[in-house]
């Protein structure tokens, strides 16, 4: 069967083709002058003080880790519901990963009730997921970290371009995802709302930190090829061991027209997610969640939760013979086999594990139509009624 409706598609065009071509002409292929504009340019645009571009957004998370200090011996708190970089780069630190629980079926961000529960002396940070691009509450979770001197690393790479919306008196009212916390890392992979095939980005408020990430990125070493190729430097030290996680400038061409495009982008994306709630609202046996917000999220996936008694791999299967693309985010982390053999006890998250079983993504890009929605809509509901 053909696909018809993709999970995701690109919104890469002419534009991004000549940018990439200039880069190819100048011979300049790695960390760069476009890396270094494209930084000041998502500085700007995201309001914070450093933007530093790093491979990946596992590698961004990796090096937030290292730049704030965690190490071993030290617990990072982590959801379990997410995508396993999260986790994996607490391990490279070789700290422990401690899994918290979700909110549930309708809010599918870290609960603060079980957070709080989980911060023992040896707590050094909090590593938040904003699911679907909806911000967690991140009025409560920066007042955790404040009263235990915690540090937050917001991992947004389904957020970028979400607005925090939170209570009416929120200090952090109307601020960019991945601004909160003391550093916010973003993924540019081939599926995200902003697309470079790989890449990321660290944001940070903090220069200490920042002149960390960007000493790391490249071995350590205090001055980069560009410098010595533009004849800014001769030579160079390596005060600190450090890892080969460079962006390109194909990389940082590519970003910078995306992030030109992001705004249309997301608000065609919360159009067509808007538009999924009215097709699906008559259905009983589907649950959306964060039904009741919709301006604040980025919208990077459209989660929906199917009731216990269907069978998620054949309705999958039957959607997929109406030519509907979908996948399941996210199998719960601390089941996997390498964290299981890890954990000392079964972390008992069983709203993260009840919404894992029960969760299908449906198609969410720009290039659908309403049409293509109710469409989609349409066969989810006529196979949910038949009960698979």
């Amino acid at each position: 069967m053909a696909l018809r409706y993709l999970l995701s598609d690109v919104d890469i065009g002419d534009e991004e083709a000549s940018a990439v071509a200039d880069v190819v002409r100048s011979k300049w292929l790695s960390l760069g002058p476009r890396t270094a504009a494209f930084e000041r340019e998502f500085a700007a645009y995201m309001g914070a003080g450093h933007a530093v571009a790093i491979s990946n957004c596992t590698a961004a998370l990796h090096l937030a880790l290292l730049a704030h200090g965690v190490g071993p011996g030290d617990e990072v708190l982590v959801p379990s519901y997410t995508f396993v970089a999260s986790a994996n780069a607490i391990l490279y630190q070789r700290a422990t990963p401690v899994f918290v629980d979700i909110v549930g079926p309708h809010d599918l961000n870290l609960c603060c009730d079980d957070l709080e529960a989980k911060v023992t002396p040896r707590t050094k940070a909090i590593i938040v997921v904003h699911v679907a691009g909806f911000p967690v509450d991140m009025d409560r979770v920066m007042r955790l970290a404040e009263s235990r001197q915690l540090t937050v690393i917001e991992d947004a790479c389904h957020a970028i371009g979400a607005r925090y919306q939170g209570q009416p008196d929120s200090q952090f009212l109307g601020r960019f995802a991945g601004t909160i916390g003391h550093s916010g890392c973003f993924s540019f992979f081939a599926n995200k709302n902003l697309v470079t095939g790989e890449g990321g980005m660290l944001v940070t408020d903090d220069a200490s930190v920042a002149e960390r990430v960007r000493l790391a990125r490249s071995h350590g070493m205090t001055k980069s090829s560009w410098d010595k190729a533009s004849g800014r430097a001769s030579d160079y030290d390596v005060p600190s061991l450090g890892f080969n996680y460079r962006p390109t400038e194909m990389t940082a061409a590519l970003g910078t027209i995306q992030l030109r495009k992001l705004e249309a982008s997301n608000a065609r994306r919360r159009e067509l997610a808007a538009a999924y709630r009215r097709h699906l609202a008559d259905t009983p046996a589907v649950t959306i969640p964060f039904a009741e917000r919709l301006p604040d999220s980025a919208h990077h996936i459209f989660p929906v939760l199917l009731d216990p008694g269907i069978d998620r791999s054949k309705l999958r299967a039957r959607l997929l013979e109406h030519g509907i693309q979908t996948s399941v985010h996210y199998p719960p982390v601390h089941e996997f086999s390498h964290y299981r053999s890890r954990l000392s006890s079964d972390p008992r998250l069983s709203r993260t594990v009840d919404a894992s079983a029960r969760e299908v993504t449906l198609p969410l890009h720009p290039f659908l139509t309403e049409t293509d929605v109710e469409e989609i809509a349409g066969v989810l509901k006529a196979c949910v009624a038949a009960a698979v």
